[in-house]
Formats: C-alpha cells, sequence, structure tokens
C-alpha cells in the first residue's frame, strides 16, 4: 500500500518536514499556522502527519514519535535524546493476514480438526 496521491500532495502544498525516525518514515506540520477558530471558539491545534517509508503501518511509528504527533508532547522528538531502555524491543511487524499469524487449535486454515473437549464443557439443552 502507498501514500495516497491526495496525502503527498497535501505535504507538498502545505507541510513543513520535522523530521525522521530509523525506518525513514517523514513527519510533517503545517508550514502556517492556522488561525481559524473552531465553532465554539477554540483554536483548531496544528496538524501533524506522517509520511510512511514503505508499508503503511500505524504501529511502524516509534514511541516518541507517537507521543509528539498525537499532541501528548509539544517537541518532537531529537534522535540524540532517545535512550533504548534495556526492556525495548526492536519493532516486529503485525502478522494479521500473513502467514505468520497466530491460528488457535482447530482454525479452518489448520485443517478444521481440535482435541476432543476434556470435559469441562457442557452444552446447553433446553429443559
Amino acid at each position: 500500500m502507498r501514500n495516497s496521491i491526495g496525502t503527498l500532495l497535501f505535504t507538498w502544498l502545505r507541510g513543513e518536514e520535522i523530521g525522521r525516525d530509523a525506518a525513514g518514515n517523514r513527519y510533517y506540520r503545517e508550514k502556517v499556522k492556522s488561525r481559524h477558530r473552531g465553532m465554539f471558539g477554540s483554536m483548531r491545534r496544528e496538524r501533524r502527519w506522517v509520511v510512511f517509508d514503505g508499508h503503511i503501518e500505524a504501529s511502524r511509528i516509534p514511541p516518541e514519535w507517537h507521543a509528539w504527533i498525537h499532541h501528548m508532547v509539544a517537541e518532537p522528538p531529537n534522535s540524540d535524546d532517545h535512550e533504548r531502555k534495556p526492556w525495548e524491543i526492536e519493532h516486529q511487524p503485525n502478522p494479521t493476514f500473513t502467514e505468520q499469524a497466530y491460528r488457535p487449535p482447530g482454525h479452518t486454515l489448520l485443517g478444521g480438526k481440535r482435541d476432543k473437549a476434556t470435559g469441562d464443557y457442557e452444552p446447553w439443552s433446553p429443559a
């Protein structure tokens, strides 16, 4: 899947590149801050978005960029600031709809057969 023509056009016209992550994803915000007031008089937040390098998948956004893109922090992350914790692991793509997806015993793609019930199951029957 690729970034849409609309996203790329909007990015070219109105986007200001803020930074890139290790995966090559590029992060943007609007060049001109909007002075438009919403229906209830509040100022609209600045627009922030990502243009993915390759497959579009939200889980490919690292935590530090996730915080910025969702307005949890005001300043974009600095690549020098992020210190990897010992418990952090490398990103693994979402395996849903692939051969690596989890399939429980009895799944139709695994033959559709599962072990017999072990006695802890009692079917409902109308009295």
